[in-house]
């Protein structure tokens, strides 16, 4: 089964990074963000990804170009240019990267992307989140119901303490708990090929009108994800993540590196 990944949005909320490289390559642990999704996704079995580009996406492009020549130990033979590579750790990953447009909005892109998804059952998401959803779940999830579209639904964590009183007494502080209710959208999506229909053009975000109407078709269904779910839409959840993975807590680690 195959993966689309969505990494061509311009990320503005963090001018900060995004000014010289695309959000998806934003680094945490000295690897990008997208980096650490695909790796999610390889932990449960997946390995076959297109990522939509748009916004710098020639970055994209040189990164994994590099990943590959660059990775482990080499030896160079400098009077024949000969490259011998040792110990290289790189992922078995087919990765195809896809120009989807400059200014194309998410529907567009996954329009883009279905010729490279084949005609199957596929995953996507965002390249700007992490999580720890069980993907084989997931897809249980998705098959059980037979309908075209199942997203993964999150409670993010709240962004201030949480207060209960009694009287005006406070009976309980809870320093920024999870949400207790307010599902949102948190990507991690299983899709059948026949979301095409609800695509139409460039210019569409697929979070506002067609998830709508596949929703008053009776056809996109919510699989519920209790646990840690991060999106990386400003600096302070960068440096959140960046602190996580720097402690060696970081949630979304559930693959074991080689």
């Amino acid at each position: 089964m195959k993966v689309g990944i969505l990494a061509g949005g311009y990320g503005s909320r963090l001018a900060e990074e995004t000014e010289v490289r695309p959000k998806p390559m934003i680094e945490i642990g000295g690897r990008p963000i997208l980096w650490h999704i695909m790796m999610h996704y390889y932990g449960y079995g997946f390995r076959d990804f297109s990522v939509a580009l748009g916004y710098k996406g020639e970055y994209i492009k040189r990164w994994f170009q590099d990943y590959n020549i660059l990775d482990g130990s080499m030896t160079i033979h400098t009077s024949t240019g000969h490259v011998e590579h040792h110990t290289k750790t790189v992922p078995n990953w087919s990765v195809s990267l896809v120009e989807t447009g400059q200014s194309t909005l998410t529907g567009g892109r996954i329009r883009r992307l279905l010729d490279w998804l084949g005609d199957e059952t596929f995953m996507l998401t965002w390249g700007d989140g992490v999580a720890n959803v069980d993907l084989r779940k997931l897809l249980e999830f998705h098959k059980a119901h037979g309908k075209l579209a199942t997203m993964t639904a999150v409670r993010p964590p709240a962004r201030y303490g949480h207060i209960e009183f009694d009287g005006d007494q406070v009976a309980l502080f809870n320093e920024k708990p999870q949400a207790s209710e307010g599902w949102i959208n948190g990507a991690f999506f299983v899709l059948e090929p026949g979301v095409k229909d609800y695509l139409d053009g460039d210019e569409v975000m697929f979070e506002h009108e067609p998830m709508r109407r596949l929703a008053e078709d009776g056809q996109l269904m919510a699989y519920r994800h209790h646990d840690f779910w991060q999106c990386m839409d400003t600096l302070r959840e960068k440096q959140l993540l960046q602190q996580w993975w720097d402690d060696g807590s970081a949630p979304w680690k559930t693959w074991c590196e080689q």
